[in-house]
């Protein structure tokens, strides 16, 4: 069941991803898109934790969530700023590479017994990650040193945000008080760099931010559960073949042609997935 949990994950950032990509050709703001999406997915979180009484947050929850709400916008913002300032060909598979982190931290500090079919599998769905987000010959100009600081920045935001993640779940914190103040505390750092940006909003990026924030409370309440029940190892490559659905997505929306790489890409990743549940 947890496996279907990450599977569903992975669906709902990738959709989100997609959203994210398809509002970047319509000229849209990320941060006006992530600050509406923050803003839903709080409101909705607290409102149902004080319809069902849930009142008596831990101090230790607020800040480890907050801190990850804030780790995931950075990490998209660092992302974003990566693309402009470097190949998209090499940025997409360095920082999905963070996943290797919160895996390691299950291996060597919650001491997850994961078995050598296990481990070729979670290879197989990282060489995926990879292949499938490769993109040759990507055009575009390049400051190598600002893209590279971009780089290792979006990779630590995401990583840490991912051994979080995997702590929180091991100290048997409520998801739901973790969601709302991972929501909170990305909304209070959106709110922030709005304020300074000071740029116009428009409709269109709250009635899309709404969106992603309902997917995004379902995709991070499977992503809890899976953690709270599963193999934190396999899970994080799980989710992070969320770029699958991003590529079919661009296929039916953006009329994107899949390589021959690409598909083979896809491939090592539904094998990789076979092999972690035997």
């Amino acid at each position: 069941m947890w496996i279907f949990a990450a599977l569903v994950t992975s669906l709902c950032f990738g959709i989100n991803n997609s959203i994210f990509k398809w509002s970047n050709g319509k000229g849209l703001s990320k941060i006006h898109i992530q600050f509406f999406f923050y803003l839903v997915a709080f409101i909705c979180t607290f409102g149902y934790s004080v319809f069902i009484g849930n009142q008596n947050f831990h101090i230790l929850t607020i800040l480890i969530g907050a801190l990850i709400g804030i780790l995931n916008t950075n990490g998209n913002i660092q992302l974003s700023r990566a693309f402009e300032k470097g190949p998209a060909s090499l940025t997409a598979p360095l920082v999905a590479a963070n996943a290797i982190f919160p895996i390691l931290c299950s291996a060597l500090i919650f001491h997850e017994h994961i078995s050598s079919i296990q481990w070729i599998g979670i290879f197989c769905m990282m060489v995926a990650v990879v292949v499938i987000q490769y993109t040759p010959n990507a055009k575009g100009q390049h400051s190598y040193f600002i893209w590279i600081m971009h780089v290792c920045f979006a990779i630590f935001s995401f990583g840490t945000l991912g051994v979080l993640m995997q702590t929180s779940a091991h100290l048997q914190f409520q998801s739901l008080d973790v969601l709302t103040a991972m929501y909170g505390g990305g909304s209070i750092y959106l709110l922030i760099i709005l304020i300074l940006k000071r740029e116009k909003i428009q409709a269109p990026e709250i009635q899309i931010g709404t969106v992603v924030g309902l997917l995004s409370i379902m995709g991070y309440g499977c992503y809890f559960y899976a953690l709270s029940t599963g193999i934190s190892s396999i899970i994080f490559p799980i989710v992070s073949l969320n770029c699958l659905f991003v590529v079919f997505a661009g296929c039916y929306l953006f009329q994107e042609k899949l390589r021959i790489y690409q598909i083979s890409g896809i491939l090592i990743a539904i094998i990789g997935i076979i092999l972690t549940k035997i």
